[in-house]
């Protein structure tokens, strides 16, 4: 009887990507790291069709096999451009409309994958991960959803609240923190504008992110306290009536604001001009996800008024290349992380080193700067 070691065993498994058409150009460029990595001459991406009747419903066909082998699904239910024909009108498509092809790209395998893993980066409905009164509980159940179809591993990137795993307690759930990516770009463009910086949570959910920041930094540490109107509701919230701010001064001082998410922006330009207003010399963003559900227009006069000097964002999810184009934009590039990930999983290898912890991200941060 042949013994293989861990390593070898895995590494006979043969590796497929799937890629939506949500994510085609993050899964092409995983697909080429792979590629390096595995010395590769071909794609390891399979085809699939994405069909859309006249009526809006839908299927996917997969052109291609897939049987005992690690199929790797890669899909971003954030993006907001894609579209499609019904009734004659262009419909953009939703995260709920993603997240439906996600589970009918598992379905068209009819099983005969020996493993499936989903890289969805934005996990869908994070934002609504746990319960408060009589209302919907949809992460929960989406994760559900996933284990029912035989999903075995979920890869997600800085998830909203990651106790959410628990919903699902027999599937491999991996939240993955760019951290140490976010980290090099910044450094690589500023610099030694971070020796005089201070660290600054947008409010008290990103008050553990921030102080992660801070401590590899060495720097300074504030945060914003939103006192919020909660005798009134407009549009479902309850509105901020200000931004108390907590923390050491920062006249003079590089800011560096951490959040996991740019939804509409009014939160963290707010925090903006209030930093600004405390004499802050210069602010950056640093962020996983930026939506911009209404747009970009404050960012760019944030911009050219001296209050805003960069917003650093993971392509982990869609950005329009319009807004990747402005001058106060930073694109943080994670395929190389993703791939890596694929790569040992498909291997049976372990995970470590590449969600590092904190000091690891330190040792790194300190190597960078020796060569700088």
């Amino acid at each position: 009887m042949i013994k293989y070691d861990t390593d070898e065993r895995h590494s006979m498994t043969k590796l497929n990507l799937i890629v939506m058409d949500n994510a085609r150009e993050l899964g092409a460029s995983i697909d080429e790291h792979l590629m390096k990595k595995r010395g590769a001459k071909s794609s390891f991406i399979v085809p699939i069709e994405m069909v859309r009747f006249s009526n809006a419903e839908g299927k996917v066909v997969l052109n291609g096999t897939v049987r005992d082998n690690d199929v790797y699904i890669i899909g971003d239910v954030g993006n907001y451009d894609q579209t499609y024909i019904t009734h004659n009108r262009v419909q953009y498509m939703t995260p709920d409309e993603h997240f439906q092809d996600i589970k009918r790209t598992i379905s068209a395998m009819s099983g005969h994958a020996n493993r499936v893993t989903l890289i969805e980066p934005l996990l869908y409905e994070s934002r609504q991960d746990k319960r408060k009164g009589k209302e919907s509980l949809d992460c929960a159940i989406a994760l559900q959803e996933l284990e029912h179809l035989g999903v075995r591993n979920l890869i997600t990137i800085d998830a909203h609240n990651p106790s959410v795993c628990n919903a699902v307690p027999r599937m491999a759930f991996s939240n993955i923190y760019p951290t140490s990516k976010i980290l090099e770009s910044v450094y690589k463009n500023e610099g030694e504008e971070l020796a005089n910086a201070t660290v600054i949570a947008p409010d008290e959910g990103a008050i553990e992110r921030a102080k992660f920041y801070s401590e590899l930094l060495g720097c300074d540490l504030g945060f914003f306290y939103k006192r919020r109107d909660y005798y009134n509701v407009t549009n479902g919230k309850n509105l901020i009536k200000e931004h108390a701010y907590l923390g050491p001064d920062v006249a003079g001082k590089n800011v560096i604001v951490v959040d996991d998410m740019i939804a509409s922006g009014g939160s963290v330009l707010k925090v903006i001009e209030e930093l600004k207003n405390r004499g802050a010399r210069k602010v950056f963003v640093c962020v996983t996800f930026a939506l911009f559900t209404e747009g970009i227009g404050e960012f760019s006069r944030c911009f050219q008024g001296g209050l805003l000097n960069g917003v650093y964002v993971t392509n982990v999810s869609y950005v329009p290349q319009e807004i990747k184009n402005q001058p106060w934009f930073y694109d943080v590039d994670c395929s190389e992380l993703l791939a890596d990930i694929i790569n040992r999983l498909n291997r049976g290898t372990t995970l470590a080193g590449v969600n590092e912890s904190k000091d690891e991200v330190y040792q790194r941060f300190v190597r960078m700067r020796k060569k700088k």
